[in-house]
């Protein structure tokens, strides 16, 4: 029997460690030099980047919740460095080898973050690992032999290999398995650990971290909340899948929705059955992939979409997701691993990520009104926080350096369009996916219908 989860609040993640006594919001009107809305990944490496570059430098930061609120405290736990967006589209405004560049920056973000979560005494859980993508059908096989391909020939062949059956079993077992891609150099995390951290170290710099904080407009030099205007020379907008809801953003980054559940500890019985002694982070190559980890004290934690998007691009409440989601992922969990049939289902929780409208990730600043953003990574935020963080210090520092140079700079990108047409594609799409694994499941070939719809909202 499965038990009741607990909902929302806002993961497991911070259920396990404890929320922080929360910080001072503003107190009035303020002035400072650079002035970082958002607490999560991006904003707080962003200021730790800032602060190791130019330590006379005043920065304010400014949280609507908490530090790690949002997905940098709901995340799946993966720290891989991959490369999740088009290669072409980058390509197609810059040039094969600046995008070739771009992919090794972002392989070196895993060591990167590891170097400094050492540097700065933050204790997250980080297990270096390999990422194993298993293809349960003959369908997905083909795509991740294809995946496998594309990633080596845009400059990720040291790190990848291809599993076949037996070697994939002498890690996990899964039925159905087909194959594995096998990504070198990742790791897992515990998110929330590693958010709580990174705010503790920026304030150890005597940088300011306000909570409690909400920005109601954004203007050249002035941000304005409902406690007081700040005054800043340079703003950074580092606000991922909750920037719709800023003023004049409710079409630049879509929130789409992302849900998980963790079991109870599982027995040492169930994990003889499973497999996984390297922690490897595990995903499928499903249409509606799902992403795993094992954690430390034993527990599986599975995350997919779900209910991918809420209309009018609508937040969840505190993490609570709906009960079909946990149905869904609870169905998928026992399907991937039969042996947790039976296991408690603990907590489950769900969270936003921002999706631009071609789907890639991009770091702007216009040096004219000094105003920086980034965001839109599309599920992979846990690394790509890391660099687009430091890439926004550069171009805030007006630095000419190898960052401020890669393709994701200053793209020219498309809003997405209004309601109910944005509502409808995003439906549309995700019912198209579900209908394609379940004919791949039964042995189909992989399906034109979901080549068109990914077309069709920009993905593919």
């Amino acid at each position: 029997m499965t038990a009741v989860p607990a909902l929302g609040g806002p993961s497991f993640w911070w259920h396990q460690i404890g929320l922080p006594p929360r910080r001072a919001a503003l107190a009035g009107d303020a002035r400072t030099q650079v002035c970082i809305i958002g607490a999560g990944y991006t904003g707080l490496w962003a200021a730790l980047a800032l602060s190791a570059a130019r330590p006379d430098l005043d920065i304010l930061i400014v949280e609507a919740e908490h530090a790690g609120f949002g997905a940098s405290g709901r995340n799946g736990g993966w720290l891989t460095g991959g490369f999740a967006w088009s290669h072409s589209r980058y390509a197609a405004h810059s040039s094969p080898a600046a995008v070739r560049a771009m992919v090794a920056a972002m392989n070196g973000t895993v060591a990167d973050v590891i170097a400094q979560c050492d540097r700065l005494g933050i204790e997250a859980e980080i297990t270096p690992t390999d990422e194993l993508l298993i293809a349960t059908n003959p369908a997905q096989w083909q795509r991740l032999q294809a995946e496998y391909q594309h990633r080596s020939a845009w400059g990720e062949a040291d790190r990848l290999s291809l599993l076949g059956v037996a070697d994939t079993a002498r890690r996990i077992h899964m039925p159905g398995t087909q194959g594995a891609l096998r990504v070198s150099g990742t790791a897992r995390i515990q998110p929330a650990k590693l958010v709580a951290g990174l705010a503790r170290a920026v304030e150890a710099r005597g940088i300011r971290l306000l909570e409690g904080t909400r920005v109601t407009a954004i203007a050249p030099g002035l941000v304005t909340t409902a406690q007081g205007l700040i005054r800043a020379e340079t703003i950074l907008i580092c606000t991922e899948g909750f920037t719709a809801h800023l003023p004049g953003q409710r079409r630049t980054l879509l929130p789409l929705n992302s849900a998980q559940i963790i079991t109870a500890p599982l027995p040492p019985s169930v994990w003889d059955q499973i497999g996984w002694q390297g922690h490897e982070i595990i995903g499928d190559f499903a249409h509606s992939y799902v992403y795993c980890q094992r954690t430390p004290d034993g527990r599986i934690a599975l995350g997919g979409r779900g209910t991918p998007y809420r209309y009018a691009s609508a937040l969840d409440r505190n993490g609570v997701p709906d009960a079909a989601t946990i149905a869904q992922l609870t169905a998928r969990l026992h399907a991937l691993f039969p042996a947790t049939r039976g296991t408690a289902i603990t907590h489950a929780w769900c969270g936003a990520l921002g999706v631009p409208r071609d789907w890639c990730a991009r770091v702007q600043f216009d040096p004219a009104t000094r105003i920086g953003q980034a965001g839109g990574y599309v599920g992979v935020g846990v690394a790509t926080a890391h660099l687009a963080g430091r890439t926004l210090a550069a171009l805030a520092l007006d630095l000419d350096d190898p960052l401020t140079r890669l393709p994701w700079v200053n793209p020219q990108v498309r809003r997405w369009e209004p309601e109910p047409l944005r509502w409808l594609g995003l439906h549309a799409t995700y019912a198209a996916y579900a209908l394609a694994d379940r004919r791949e499941a039964r042995g189909h070939p992989a399906s034109r219908l979901v080549t068109l719809m990914n077309r069709a909202i920009g993905r593919g």
